[in-house]
């Protein structure tokens, strides 16, 4: 029998991709925490702690910061005339380009917008994205008794700090079935396709609630397991077992090119996967018997790969960065990043991560004022 030298090629080119899938399998990428990034801000700036970091299309790096966590009278920001030439406040979100220069910044509760009449400033500033259109979203997570604020609201900008829209109002939730408002939610992420902004609502509501993201209209939402959002039901943890019902803190929603929907379930220790109309799919665990009050699931990113093989997941609690198989949620324990510690390349309060096109992680710290480079060096076996 004759075998043509194509029907040749192909058996080996089959085989040899089956043998580099293979070989593929046992790998995972390694990182390389980038001391110098991001660089000095303009004008002695200084910034409070970062209440979320997002990577937009142009791989410029965005951080949302906690004007209010900076002490202005020890700085000397509050004397007239100042008493040391300490520094000026950085504008609450600030856009960097890839290699750490400040590019521009606005809003905050310090240095307002000009338009800053239209809208309610978080009380306490949590979540950035930079959706596919370039605007820019946040949302807050604090209740100020004093002033008799609460944030129920998430805000919509254009990349330069033009005011376009905000869902919900301060102090106006009425729980995890309310439509309008949100509570104390965490983060947004906007899926081009229907142009719908899912939000994770968050500390104190338990649910993801999805919104068309010009408009503000009302979708759909849902709770652990696509199950219907539930208050009453206690948030007790549980570190073995039958895993709870209900969401506990929804911190973190991200969303893959395949259209799977990942929600960081912190204090329950989990992320969830569903697809995009909120049908439950899978869970995982991140070390589920941890016991630490912070939780281990804070916000997730992806790799730069097409397929986006690899989940990265902040987890406080244990001062890293966990890495996953996407597809199957199976843990890499070796390909886990970062300790503890003050130092490049250690954490103290892991908080919110994303990625960039070229599969570098950023990862900021909810208190301690920073945020960190993790260059990607390629795979390890």
């Amino acid at each position: 029998m004759r075998v043509s030298l194509g029907v040749v090629w192909l058996a080996t080119a089959l085989a040899c991709g089956t043998e580099a899938k293979a070989a593929d399998a046992g790998r995972y990428p390694k990182f390389e925490i980038d001391p110098s990034w991001p660089k000095q801000l303009p004008n002695n700036m200084i910034y409070g702690d970062p209440g979320g970091v997002a990577v937009d299309a142009k791989d410029h790096v965005w951080i949302y910061t906690r004007q209010r966590s900076v002490n202005p009278e020890f700085l000397g920001l509050t004397k007239n005339p100042p008493t040391s030439v300490c520094c000026t406040y950085a504008p609450s979100v600030m856009e960097l380009d890839n290699d750490g220069n400040y590019i521009q910044g606005w809003g905050g509760p310090f240095t307002p917008t000009a338009d800053a009449a239209k809208y309610e400033w978080p009380e306490g500033e949590h979540g950035i994205t930079v959706d596919y259109k370039d605007n820019v979203w946040l949302c807050g997570y604090v209740k100020n008794t004093e002033a008799k604020k609460d944030d129920n609201q998430c805000l919509k900008f254009t990349r330069d700090g033009k005011f376009l829209m905000q869902i919900g109002h301060s102090g106006q939730s009425r729980g995890s079935l309310d439509t309008e408002n949100l509570n104390h939610a965490t983060k947004v992420w906007v899926w081009p396709k229907t142009n719908e902004a899912f939000i994770s609502d968050g500390y104190v509501n338990r649910r993801v609630i999805v919104f068309d993201a010009d408009t503000g209209k009302f979708k759909r939402m849902w709770g652990a397991y696509g199950k219907k959002p539930d208050d009453s039901v206690p948030r007790a943890r549980s570190f073995e077992g039958e895993p709870p019902q209900q969401f506990n803190n929804v911190h973190g929603i991200a969303i893959a090119n395949d259209g799977l929907v990942y929600v960081n379930d912190r204090q329950n220790n989990r992320v969830q996967v569903f697809d995009l109309s909120g049908k439950y799919l899978n869970e995982v665990f991140i070390d589920r018997n941890t016991k630490s009050s912070f939780g281990t699931s804070f916000s997730s990113a992806f790799s730069a790969d097409p397929e986006q093989r690899f989940l990265y997941v902040a987890d406080l609690a244990n001062f890293r960065v966990a890495v996953l198989e996407r597809k199957t949620l199976k843990i890499i324990p070796e390909a886990a990043f970062g300790h503890a510690g003050l130092y490049p390349g250690q954490f103290l309060r892991l908080h919110l991560i994303a990625t960039d096109s070229k599969g570098n992680v950023y990862t900021s710290e909810a208190n301690g004022a920073r945020v960190q480079k993790w260059k990607f060096t390629g795979m390890a076996n």
